[in-house]
């Protein structure tokens, strides 16, 4: 599994369409555009483009802002594993961003979950706690903490 890597850029050396991309976002959020259609169309730039690049780059406001964590899990390979994983972060109030899961190899599964605390009604330790209790997971890591 690829750790993800992040870097602070300059705007005047992003590629044209990452910057196009902020634009569609901007639109789509301020409600300058109804539609992903009608916001790439206004930008000059390909839906496609759009969607390779929008869950890959944001303004440096909207991270410093947002309390993001990213956990890595060790799980056992069972039937409703990441459901009661997923319940239980659901039920903490964190809103999940992503997921990505390894294929289970010899029983066992790898999962990254990005996650914004925002809407956290607990502390972040204790939500680790009640994590590590859960009889599927073998560990949890606490990889980064956007907060």
């Amino acid at each position: 599994m690829k750790d993800e890597v992040f870097y602070l850029v300059r705007e005047d050396v992003l590629p044209e369409a990452m910057r196009k991309t902020l634009e569609v976002k901007q639109m789509l959020e301020r409600g300058k555009a109804s539609s992903v259609q009608e916001a790439v169309q206004r930008v000059d730039m390909s839906r496609s483009a759009f969607y390779k690049y929008r869950d890959a780059i944001f303004p440096f406001h909207t991270v410093v802002k947002e309390k993001i964590i990213t956990l890595f899990f060790h799980l056992e390979d069972r039937a409703g594993t990441l459901s009661n994983l997923l319940q239980l972060v659901a039920e903490s109030g964190c809103n999940v961003l992503t997921i990505h899961q390894t294929i289970p190899l010899q029983g066992r599964a790898n999962v990254t979950l990005s996650l914004n605390t925002n809407g956290m009604k607990d502390d972040i330790n204790d939500l680790l706690t009640n994590l590590r209790k859960l009889e599927f997971v073998e560990k949890v890591e606490l990889l980064s903490s956007g907060a």
